[in-house]
């Protein structure tokens, strides 16, 4: 009796499946997936061989001008509802506390001047920056350590995080808005930003004369 070639049933085993099929394993990962994810991590789940660039190209291309779209976050993927129909959403949000002065203008310095120490963030503030902003910052998930400066004392330095950029609908930290369009969302208001001239004092801010005071700065308002 002799044995049939098994070549092609082995080939097969490791053949990519069709693009098509390749496009619709994106879909349903991104659909289930909680967290948008990297097309390393679709990868990792799907057949050998399969590409999952070029499935999401496809897949990009099928959802747009539908009512939701098929976005780039960081270096992952996720979907989300279309931007123009994001009111249609509005009763579904949950009511935050709005950021007080100081942890927005913190923020802001950590995105746009990215990757910033804190010696560097009080620099530009012009006040203090109180410990427990940064830390709640982090604890949002909005902002993270980043590499120590190769300056002495290799100080930490904190950059925005995919999270950041998944909440504010923004693929890199070079999409971020202008002072125009920051105002107009109400994340600033009419005092010239960080940096361009000493922040007035107040009951929230204080000009730094001495060792940094915890309880400085608030994260939320009252």
């Amino acid at each position: 009796m002799s044995e049939t070639p098994s070549t092609e049933t082995e080939e097969s085993l490791f053949q990519a499946p069709p693009l098509a099929e390749q496009e619709r394993m994106v879909e349903a990962l991104l659909f289930a997936s909680a967290e948008p994810m990297t097309t390393r991590e679709m990868e990792a789940r799907m057949p050998h061989g399969a590409d999952a660039a070029e499935a999401l190209v496809l897949l990009k291309r099928r959802y747009e001008g539908r009512g939701v779209n098929v976005v780039k976050v960081g270096e992952a993927w996720a979907i989300r509802t279309a931007a123009d129909l994001g009111f249609l959403m509005s009763r579904e949000t949950v009511e935050t506390r709005k950021l007080s002065r100081a942890a927005i203008e913190t923020l802001a310095i950590i995105a746009y001047h990215q990757p910033v120490t804190r010696a560097e963030i009080e620099e530009i503030r012009g006040v203090s920056v109180s410990r427990g902003t940064v830390d709640q910052l982090i604890e949002l998930e909005w902002v993270r350590f980043g590499r120590r400066k190769m300056t002495p004392g290799r100080p930490v330095t904190y950059v925005v995080t995919q999270a950041f950029l998944d909440h504010f609908g923004l693929e890199s930290a070079r999409d971020l808005p202008g002072l125009k369009e920051l105002r107009s969302a109400g994340l600033l208001d009419n005092r010239p930003p960080p940096g361009v001239m000493p922040t007035p004092t107040g009951e929230e801010d204080e000009a730094y004369d001495g060792p940094e005071d915890e309880g400085q700065d608030e994260l939320f308002e009252e």
